[in-house]
């Protein structure tokens, strides 16, 4: 889809430095959770683009993503500060390493990574399968949602270094034979792969999108 104009339906904090976004959707726009969208603001009297990735578990009237805000940030404080009614050109979906209807499924995610880790583990939910979450993050974002997905019978695992992380997926591989998708900035992926290749799970097979480089700190 080429880039729309879209409207924004809510903005909610959904952890320190953190929001959900919900934007209406547009006319013929279809995406699976795991895609990404180009959003392009206007800052400064200039276009400002950035991708962000769904965390909807489906596209109905509205979608969500979600994002953390970097307060030196050239995109995320404009955003933050969005309201309802506001409006965003929106352009997308893109992107392969997203959820097909897979039985089984794990995601792994690191800091914002956790918003399709959520929207792919409900869809899987309600489409009548298996998942399971392996998060690392300090500071976790969407506790809300990742504890309705604890109580309906997802595994769930918030971790705070690679250590529990490589324990976590190993618990999670003596359970299930699922599809891998891993989220997050460059760092956290290398720490994925090698818990995966430890777990003895394909890692090659995983659907693997990366946020590029961890931000400063």
């Amino acid at each position: 889809m080429d880039a729309t104009t879209v409207t924004v339906s809510s903005v909610e904090p959904v952890g320190t430095d953190a929001i959900a976004i919900e934007l209406t959707t547009p006319a013929e726009f279809e995406a699976n959770p795991g895609q990404f969208v180009k959003l392009t603001v206007t800052v400064d009297d200039e276009p400002v683009s950035r991708f962000y990735t769904i965390s909807s578990p489906a596209i109905e009237e509205t979608f969500e993503i979600t994002l953390t805000i970097d307060p030196a940030g050239e995109l995320g404080p404009t955003l933050a500060e969005l309201s309802v009614g506001d409006e965003i050109d929106v352009a997308g979906p893109f992107g392969d390493a997203a959820y097909a209807g897979e039985s089984e499924t794990l995601v792994l995610a690191g800091g914002p990574g956790v918003g399709p880790a959520v929207g792919i583990a409900e869809r899987t939910i309600d489409d009548g399968g298996s998942a399971a979450i392996v998060y690392l993050d300090d500071e976790p974002i969407h506790e809300q949602r990742l504890g309705a997905l604890s109580d309906a019978g997802v595994s769930v695992f918030v971790v705070s270094n690679g250590d529990a992380l490589e324990d976590a997926i190993d618990s999670v591989a003596a359970e299930l034979d699922p599809q891998v998708f891993v989220y997050g900035f460059a760092p956290f992926l290398d720490l994925a792969t090698d818990g995966l290749t430890g777990a003895g799970l394909d890692a090659d097979g995983a659907k693997v999108e990366s946020f590029g480089p961890a931000p400063e700190e």
